[in-house]
């Protein structure tokens, strides 16, 4: 109730996208993140199947594998990166592989975090609560500046 004694209506939850082929890491992951916040968890199980699902269901953030069948990780999110409506969705790599070219490709994709498995539920909470605060703006300046450091690098 408010303060004029009308029942308040509470935030409607965020929608995660969780797109990942081994169901227990789903299901793991679906409990760290309804376990510490208001989320509605939306699955898939194969990257083609995240895309369809991403589009039908607008979710404000992605936690996506790497290794999937049909379409990996990677591509998903440079498809989803690469559609302007699209492109500024917070999106999260979790996956066992854990090398820094791995995780370079995984930034270089626009990955706005890349975390190891396994992980700790209170750490994929924060940083999908971290990376749900990034504005448009600063998510399009940190792709662009790491663009220019790779085409240096390179």
């Amino acid at each position: 109730m408010n303060e004029a004694g009308q029942a308040t209506q509470a935030a409607p939850p965020k929608k995660v996208l969780v797109v990942d082929d081994n169901p227990t890491i789903v299901a793991l992951v679906r409990h760290a993140i309804t376990m510490y916040g208001n989320y509605e968890v939306i699955v898939a199980y194969d990257g083609a199947q995240g895309i369809e699902q991403f589009y039908s269901e607008r979710p404000d953030c992605v936690i996506v594998d790497v290794h999937m069948p049909r379409m990996d990780g990677y591509q998903m999110v440079r498809c989803i990166r690469g559609d302007g409506v699209s492109a500024h969705t917070p999106m999260i790599i979790l996956t066992a592989m854990n090398e820094e070219n791995d995780q370079l490709t995984g930034i270089l994709s626009g990955v706005d975090e890349y975390l190891a498995k396994p992980f700790k539920p209170s750490v994929l909470y924060a940083t999908l609560e971290r990376v749900m605060r990034i504005t448009p703006e600063e998510r399009e300046q940190r792709i662009h500046r790491l663009a220019a450091e790779s085409a240096s690098a390179g």
